[in-house]
């Protein structure tokens, strides 16, 4: 009954902005470390940005203080947002959480994923 619904993705030009979404739907959610991973045809998905339940944030090292990560609990969304983007970002960005529903038994979750390209 967990979904995450992503938005946000789409074309952009070289040194553009673009600010990704992960919304989760569901009733009593309790949703602790979320992540934004990407993952280019042909290779490994690989992590982009991590924020746990209390806001700490963990980054790739190609991020180079380009992208920021936020979320909004009231909302039960977490935020990628992406500055100064290179051609070299232009994959399919994917949300991931790790979600309990009234159970409280935790598990972990994946959007289904948004194209992000980056015109040179």
């Amino acid at each position: 009954q967990v979904q995450l619904v992503e938005s946000g993705g789409g074309l952009v030009q070289a040194g553009g902005s673009l600010t990704l979404s992960c919304a989760a739907s569901g009733s009593d959610l309790t949703i602790n470390t979320v992540g934004w991973y990407r993952q280019a045809p042909g290779k490994q998905r690989e992590m982009v940005a991590i924020i746990t339940k209390g806001g700490s944030t963990t980054y790739a090292d190609f991020v180079e203080g380009r992208f920021t990560i936020l979320r909004d609990n009231a909302k039960n969304t977490v935020y990628l947002r992406m500055n100064s983007l290179k051609p070299e970002d232009t994959t399919v960005y994917y949300c991931n959480a790790q979600i309990a529903r009234i159970d409280g038994i935790f598990r972990f979750y994946w959007g289904q994923g948004t194209q992000v390209t980056v015109s040179s």
